[in-house]
């Protein structure tokens, strides 16, 4: 996904601002509501942290080898709620530190590695394949798509959303990875995915979206094409580590339930660290962009108001805090959390802001550490 502007940096002080006067309300602005995500057999339940998967998944054989062992971790952690980010086959930070996270969760050395007391952990998870085969169907396939992302904000603004530029992209989301992954574990000459063309995905968990009565049709839609479960473990509390560079989210219990990799913060816009509070979510809202917040914006920039969508600068979701002008959101750039800066908020991929705002509510309190 693009961004909107010359820079990588996150524009979310907007954002926080239009939040705060009023301007995102909470079941505004939602954006033409995606078609469900539909594969070949009926989507896995996201299991609970500790949970051995379901009796009637498949898994792979017991005298098969795993033919692609880093994208498997991967997959595991992500549904155990530890988020590698983008599910690439790769080893990386984004890696390293969601198994810290889970060795920190289960009271292990905080290795970073898949070490033998980890690997014993997740034994449960030894057989879960890593990939699945699915097949589009029309809802899948639908759109709309808007082609390649408009650069400028004045053209974005004229969209009736900031949609995914095509099927690819909606795929690559859909099942917490890249385009370039999508296509890599498809290698056939001329990939062009489409209604019918079976193809091959990290096998995520995903799980039913419900009905919950906070949530309408338009933010259970978009649950639905990011892969996330509606239901999902209520967070007490949620720390911010700019050293780890994680989001970290604690059950009553004070156990740690679920976290995140994170871009926060910049040398010009500091994380502000401190103690505050969630607000409220605005879901699928639109931004509002005011080059007057906003150290680096172009001389000739204006207001402007720019649709909903996967590809908006918050992405999907905005959780407001009580830091005037900061919240936590998801963002176009994926593959950029953890290594760019950002204008101080906390930044997520989509679906992983998506799944921390199933978490959270008003009044959960939020510590920005160093």
């Amino acid at each position: 996904m693009r961004w909107i502007v010359a820079s990588l940096l996150v524009i979310g002080l907007a954002v926080g601002g239009a939040f705060a006067a009023g301007l995102i309300r909470f079941g505004s602005g939602q954006p033409p509501a995606p078609a469900p995500a539909v594969a070949t057999a009926s989507p896995q339940p996201a299991p609970a942290a500790g949970s051995p998967p379901a009796g009637d998944e498949p898994l792979r054989p017991a005298n098969q080898p795993e033919a692609r062992p880093v994208m498997q971790l991967q997959v595991v952690l992500d549904r155990q709620g530890f988020s590698p980010g983008v599910i690439d086959g790769r080893e990386g930070m984004s890696l390293t530190t969601a198994l810290r996270g889970f060795q920190r969760a289960k009271g292990l050395t905080e290795t970073g590695r898949l070490d033998e007391p980890t690997r014993a952990a997740l034994a449960s998870w030894d057989r879960i394949p890593s990939t699945r085969t699915v097949t589009i169907d029309a809802a899948l396939a639908a759109g709309p798509f808007i082609g390649p992302v408009p650069r400028e904000p004045e053209d974005q603004a004229r969209l009736a959303s900031l949609g995914y530029a095509d099927l690819t992209e909606k795929l690559a989301e859909r099942f917490h990875t890249n385009a370039d992954t999508i296509r890599a574990l498809n290698p056939a000459p001329g990939f062009a995915p489409r209604e019918g063309v079976q193809i091959v995905v990290p096998n995520i968990g995903g799980g039913p979206v419900g009905a919950d009565a906070s949530d309408d049709a338009g933010w259970r839609a978009t649950l639905t094409g990011l892969g996330v479960a509606g239901e999902q473990p209520r967070a007490a509390r949620i720390v911010v580590d700019k050293s780890e560079k994680v989001l970290m989210a604690f059950d009553a219990d004070n156990r740690l339930i679920a976290q995140f990799p994170a871009t926060m913060g910049s040398a010009h816009d500091p994380l502000p660290l401190g103690q505050w509070e969630i607000r409220g979510i605005a879901r699928n809202p639109p931004f509002h962009y005011n080059p007057d917040l906003f150290w680096d914006a172009d001389p000739g920039d204006r207001r402007l108001t720019l649709p909903p969508g996967p590809n908006s600068p918050v992405g999907v979701v905005w959780i407001d805090l009580s830091r005037e002008h900061y919240g936590i959101h998801g963002t176009p750039e994926p593959q950029t959390i953890g290594r760019t800066a950002s204008h101080g908020c906390i930044r997520l991929t989509n679906w992983d802001a998506a799944r921390l705002a199933q978490m959270v509510r008003a009044g959960v309190a939020a510590t920005f550490q160093a």
